[in-house]
């Protein structure tokens, strides 16, 4: 039956090929999602585009995405710590394959778009600068200091997807998945489940994964980690992520929105507060913010100063600055900074 129908489309003309898979992706959709997943169909863009035969528009955001240059240097950008001394530490890039993972987990229980799903997951962090909170935290400080702007890494995501990439034509994704990429934290919530999705696991993934890696590195002891939130979510960090995942689910389809049981959710509430006090804004963390600071700082200040050796690109000198420093990788912006800062008498 198969093979037939694939002989039917191979004597169909190429438009009709397309119509013939946007139709069974319609029939797919309304017989087994829910009714408030999001549709992959018509295809919301910035700037229309002739449909693709074999996959959905968001099957294609998602391939966009993770063919960009920008997906790729997310393997050399801090998670929390900096040039870790070992293999087994996560970057930007295993956070947001982790951070995937499980927003597609619950999106497939919820009867949810999981394409949709995947694509946000997959895109939400393109933004986000080197070194981590640190690094986001120091470029906002250069660029508020200087220009009396701000930077944070989910608009500066949505910027990257939309101007930067493929040298300033951007990759002109769905309008679903750039709101759930912008909105994946910040004030405002995702307008679709999906993306409501993303913004909650990416808390759940991040909170647990960086506890592994708080300990690997001596900044936490198992026994600092507070008991209470402990004995509700469970005392390693699978533990802790399937009873996240399962309370998500359970709690989401009462309710008939992305939402966690109260006494799941205010135990990782409380957890992810304590892992902002003791790792990501601890004491250990700050003296590395120092240095941070002062190498962003130092980069913003000398590209401000000779604009000419920024890239080309659209925008006022801030701007290009800004998307330069941004997009550089921890090791870049290191090697950078030792060129401006250490004679080369000294380097060689």
């Amino acid at each position: 039956m198969e093979a037939h129908a694939a002989d039917i489309e191979q004597a169909l003309p190429e438009g009709a090929v397309a119509a013939s898979f946007e139709a069974r992706v319609r029939d797919f959709e309304e017989a087994r999602l829910s009714p408030r997943a999001t549709r992959s169909y018509p295809a919301r863009r910035r700037r229309e585009e002739p449909p693709c035969r074999l996959r959905t528009p968001f099957q294609r955001d998602r391939d966009r995405i993770v063919h960009s240059k920008s997906f790729r240097r997310l393997k050399h950008k801090t998670q929390v710590f900096v040039a870790p001394e070992g293999d087994h530490y996560r970057t930007r890039l295993t956070h947001t394959l982790e951070a995937c993972g499980i927003s597609r987990t619950v999106a497939r229980a919820l009867r949810l778009n999981e394409d949709l799903t995947e694509a946000i997951g997959l895109g939400h962090d393109l933004g986000h600068p080197a070194f981590g909170h640190a690094g986001e935290e120091a470029l906002d400080r250069a660029l508020h200091e200087r220009f009396g702007r701000r930077f944070r890494h989910n608009e500066h995501s949505l910027r990257v997807v939309d101007v930067l990439e493929r040298d300033g034509r951007g990759l002109n994704l769905s309008d679903p998945v750039r709101d759930g990429i912008l909105r994946h934290t910040g004030p405002d919530l995702p307008a679709t489940l999906e993306g409501r999705i993303v913004r909650l696991v990416d808390r759940v993934a991040y909170i647990n994964h960086d506890i592994d890696d708080a300990v690997r590195a001596g900044v936490l002891h198992e026994a600092d980690l507070p008991r209470a939130e402990i004995a509700i979510l469970g005392d390693s960090g699978s533990e802790r992520i399937d009873l996240l995942v399962h309370d998500l689910v359970e709690t989401s389809e009462r309710a008939g929105d992305i939402a966690q049981g109260e006494e799941v959710g205010g135990a990782m509430a409380r957890l992810r507060k304590f892992m902002f006090d003791h790792v990501y804004f601890g004491d250990a963390a700050r003296r590395e913010q120092e240095r941070v600071i002062d190498v962003v700082s130092a980069l913003f200040d000398h590209y401000v100063a000779a604009p000419e050796l920024l890239p080309d690109g659209e925008g006022d000198v801030a701007t290009r600055v800004t998307d330069y420093i941004a997009g550089m990788t921890d090791r870049y912006c290191i090697r950078e900074f030792e060129r401006l800062a250490v004679p080369r008498a000294f380097s060689a």
